[in-house]
């Protein structure tokens, strides 16, 4: 609804072992934005991203999250965090997407394995149920982590560099499905590195470079001026500095 905020950061810094990756990052993320996340390398990007799915805690501050809570979240790592020799089917790694229903008790009954196959039709693995992740192509891969998304039906949506390394055909049928769950009220934070897919289909940016350098409509933070002041606070970035205190446990 217009007016209300998905996520909100109160002074957020992130970091590991208490070296901050993200610092003092205050905004408001509206309800059913479609954001995309951008900055150099090692600007804080898959951080932020693993702070707000409650994967690390912040070192100061505070992620506040709508009334769902991280029970109304979805997130996508990067491809490189999912082990593809275990071996487990695509049927049985896009059904993971149901725990939120199931638990670890309940089996899939028949209504359930439709909506798993279903969500395989949707994105282009219709045959493919019963082949083992490690046997995917790397865009096959993606399609079936994206399957698992659609099952996990969330009004919160976290992608860390979904596009990356995959075929140019299913880069457009991800932002397909994207921009169809964006036309369905949620909201989506996407970590996206290629500033064209930004421009076309990414109507707000959020640039950081280990802190926020803006936050609006695409056009506004994507300028030269907004990424070369990202590109030196990313250069100037001090690896020795100071250890952040931890906040104390209540």
């Amino acid at each position: 609804m217009p007016g209300m905020s998905a996520i909100r950061f109160e002074n957020l810094t992130l970091g590991y072992e208490r070296h901050p990756a993200v610092h003092h990052l205050s905004a408001e993320i509206p309800a059913g934005a479609l954001v995309a996340v951008v900055g150099p390398n090692g600007a804080g990007k898959s951080t932020l991203l693993k702070g707000i799915a409650g994967e690390l805690r912040p070192l100061d501050g505070h992620i506040h999250l709508s009334e769902h809570g991280h029970a109304g979240l979805a997130y996508m790592p990067q491809r490189n965090e999912l082990d593809s020799t275990f071996p487990v089917s695509v049927f049985d790694m896009a059904s993971m997407g149901l725990w939120h229903e199931i638990g670890p008790f309940r089996g899939i009954d028949c209504g359930r394995r439709r909506r798993v196959l279903d969500a395989l039709d949707a994105v282009g693995l219709t045959g493919f149920a019963a082949r083992t992740i490690g046997s995917l192509s790397g865009g096959q891969l993606q399609r079936a982590r994206f399957a698992r998304l659609i099952l996990q039906d969330a009004p919160l949506i976290l992608l860390d560099e979904p596009f990356a390394a995959i075929d140019a055909r299913t880069v457009d049928d991800l932002v397909h499905l994207i921009l169809r769950w964006h036309a369905e009220g949620r909201t989506i934070l996407t970590v996206v590195h290629d500033f064209e897919q930004v421009r076309r289909h990414f109507p707000a940016c959020l640039l950081l470079a280990r802190e926020l350098v803006a936050f609006g409509p695409t056009a506004d933070v994507l300028t030269d001026t907004l990424l070369e002041r990202a590109r030196h606070l990313s250069e100037a970035f001090d690896e020795h500095a100071a250890e952040c205190p931890m906040p104390e446990t209540p």
